[in-house]
């Protein structure tokens, strides 16, 4: 096991990365003083790993509740919030509960949202079983549910007390999921670090056939390039926006495709390209950048295309980004690969020519 430290002063945490750790009462004990816990998780990941996490926590004294929900994107709302606040107050779970967030993007930000809400706010501590979540959504605490009209507009920001990162449930994760999920990882490396792009180049091949030691290295230097930036900018005012590289088109996506229809790596892909294409046009890298971006993410075997969508309605929904300032769309674009910056004042018609460029 390997771990490192999300610097936030007295709301510092761990993020343990290894082999079989799912289950290692060590790591979960730490944070239950009062005995008490609840794991949230879908109907999907229960059945492969919630026995174990479970008889963790009880070996550490633990009373535990679960909290089973449907599986995919379409639970990220409302109505899957109060199933798990309804089986929280059944349970009896007071303010010194920990909820246990087991399994992808979808139940991590969901359940650390219903973490930062529920009695005004309990501790939580994500245990990530896809690659998105290991190397994103897990650490950082940006917790969301989606609006109809727009993907994680309803949040908090809500730091776990730890995450526990096992690489082996990598294992049973779905192709599709897991290439998904590379795409997050390249993400890190375009907008963050030129040396991250090359190992990738090198190295996507033994990350699509899931060895360990390549996942390993993925998954921790996401997580350091992640906790540095949240270190520096936890509220996103400023660096922790780079980390959107390719996001601004990509919840667009999702949300004009019906969500779930395009996985958030797969609309990610298709966003980061476009954003690529934008950086280009508007002189910021050369097109053989472009190129090179598009070859990273289809040798992931990541869409290089975005959908056959209207460009105008894909700048209506861009228009509610949560990085909207004074009125004014921002994207973060690429000054070369592996290092972003966030742009305003991009001249409209460059962000519809790069739309149109995508679907070609």
């Amino acid at each position: 096991m390997e771990s490192l430290r999300v610097a936030l002063g007295e709301r510092s945490y761990p993020i343990h990365i290894g082999t079989g750790i799912l289950d290692a009462t060590a790591l979960y004990a730490p944070h239950l003083p009062a005995g008490s816990a609840a794991v949230v998780t879908n109907e999907l990941v229960a059945p492969l790993y919630l026995a174990r996490v479970k008889q963790a926590l009880e070996a550490a004294g633990a009373r535990v509740a679960q909290i089973v929900l449907d599986d995919g994107e379409q639970a990220k709302r409302w109505t899957s919030l109060e199933r798990v606040f309804d089986a929280l107050l059944a349970a009896r779970c007071g303010r010194d509960a920990l909820i246990v967030a087991l399994g992808g993007g979808v139940i991590g930000d969901l359940a650390g949202f219903a973490a930062a809400i529920y009695q005004r706010g309990v501790a939580w501590l994500p245990v990530p079983t896809t690659l998105l979540a290991q190397v994103d959504s897990s650490v950082g605490g940006k917790t969301a549910i989606n609006h109809v009209h727009a993907k994680n507009m309803l949040g908090a920001f809500h730091q776990p007390r730890a995450v526990i990162s096992d690489v082996a449930t990598l294992d049973t994760l779905p192709e599709r999921e897991l290439r998904a999920g590379l795409a997050e990882v390249i993400k890190h490396a375009l907008a963050l670090d030129l040396r991250f792009v090359e190992w990738l180049e090198k190295s996507i091949e033994a990350l699509l056939a899931r060895e360990r030691s390549a996942l390993v290295y993925a998954v921790r230097r996401c997580c350091e390039l992640k906790a540095g930036v949240v270190a520096a900018d936890e509220r996103e005012s400023g660096a922790r926006s780079l980390l959107n590289f390719g996001h601004t088109f990509g919840h667009a996506i999702e949300a004009l495709t019906g969500y779930g229809a395009w996985l958030h790596g797969e609309a990610i892909a298709a966003g980061m390209v476009m954003a690529t294409e934008l950086s280009a046009r508007a002189g910021l890298i050369a097109a053989a950048d472009v190129d090179r971006v598009r070859s990273l993410i289809g040798r992931a075997g990541l869409p290089i295309t975005g959908p056959a969508l209207s460009p105008e309605r894909l700048l209506e929904l861009m228009a509610l980004d949560k990085k909207v300032a004074r009125g004014r769309m921002r994207f973060v674009l690429l000054n070369s690969i592996g290092a972003a910056s966030l742009r305003e004042g991009v001249d409209e018609r460059l962000v519809r020519e790069a739309i149109v460029a995508a679907a070609q």
